[in-house]
């Protein structure tokens, strides 16, 4: 029997996020006795516009597995609160995943933990990893699902729809997310400003973080390549490769605006890991769909060809 447990967690600068613990409560007294699964922690979230709806049936699919499954909802999404103040990517980033990560390894005390986030949620929790690297070895592994920041305008057509699709998003003011579909929360102009930017400048910048702000032996911790200018922005590009989790990255050849193929391997590529794995679906690969952005994560074919291949790997680096 599938059970949803709802606690909130608060942030440091006081917001209160939702985390939703799904599991089967019928399974877990026979785990010890199963040698198909290992039981294990896993953590999902959503992107913009979005919320627990987005990760809730491959949660349960995973939960039924045997594992343990928490979706955190992003700050004004969902059953978490709605902050005074703007917020963008990088604050989420900041301080939801911060205070769901504390809640796991000090609250819960958590032994393993896996990642599968979608779209937004992917960029937010390589963020929080390189604000954060102390938790990078805490992680097992990671799934992406349709995940870029700074690769959606890779030709001049694509460049101009961002530009334009931004100084709309800038003249209403927010993204009328529930009129156009794509999803139950409008997301401001203010919050969706550092995605166009970051893809616009193909850049991957902080927007309130200076080079001079983080501790250089912490950021370091794995010897990258940087150079640092301390009045300059945080480049959370140049530290990608301090996160050394195996990542299966999945993109969709439908999602030609949000996460095209060729942004999702950008990112990719500059996590420059040997262990993760790039996984474009398609018809010309043989596959069931060219999925769009919300398919790839939520639709019938994708709970037969690619939420398999997530558990796989969660089996494949199990703890």
């Amino acid at each position: 029997m599938l059970t949803e447990n709802l606690t909130f967690v608060r942030t440091k600068d006081n917001v209160q996020i939702a985390i939703w613990h799904i599991f089967d409560s019928e399974k877990q007294p026979h785990l010890a006795d199963c040698t198909t699964h290992k039981a294990q922690n896993i953590f999902l979230t959503h992107g913009t516009f979005s919320d627990k709806k987005t990760c809730l049936r491959i949660a349960e699919y995973l939960a039924i597995l045997g594992h343990h499954c928490y979706i955190m909802e992003w700050r004004a999404h969902g059953a978490s609160s709605t902050p005074k103040d703007k917020f963008n990517f990088e604050t989420v980033a900041t301080y939801d995943y911060e205070a769901t990560f504390r809640y796991f390894f000090e609250a819960l005390k958590l032994n393993n933990l896996h990642c599968v986030t979608h779209s937004g949620g992917g960029i937010g929790l390589t963020m929080f990893l390189i604000q954060n690297p102390h938790y990078i070895d805490k992680i097992n592994s990671a799934s992406m699902f349709a995940c870029q920041a700074y690769g959606a305008a890779s030709n001049p057509i694509s460049y101009v729809k961002i530009l334009v699709v931004k100084l709309l998003t800038r003249l209403l003011g927010y993204i009328p997310a529930k009129k156009l579909k794509l999803g139950p929360f409008n997301e401001s102009y203010y919050t969706m400003s550092q995605w166009y930017n970051w893809n616009l400048r193909k850049n991957f910048h902080s927007s309130f973080i200076k080079q001079g702000d983080m501790n250089e032996s912490d950021m370091n911790k794995n010897r990258a390549p940087y150079t640092f200018a301390d009045n300059q922005p945080f480049d959370y590009r140049q530290h990608m490769p301090t996160i050394t989790i195996p990542i299966y990255a999945i993109s969709a050849k439908g999602d030609r605006f949000i996460s095209p193929t060729l942004g999702c391997r950008a990112l990719f590529n500059d996590f420059n890991n040997h262990a993760n794995t790039f996984r474009e679906y398609s018809l010309g690969h043989g596959d069931l769909d060219d999925y769009s952005h919300s398919r790839i994560l939520n639709s019938r074919p994708a709970t037969k060809e690619v939420w398999p291949t997530v558990a796989a790997w969660i089996e494949k680096h199990a703890t």
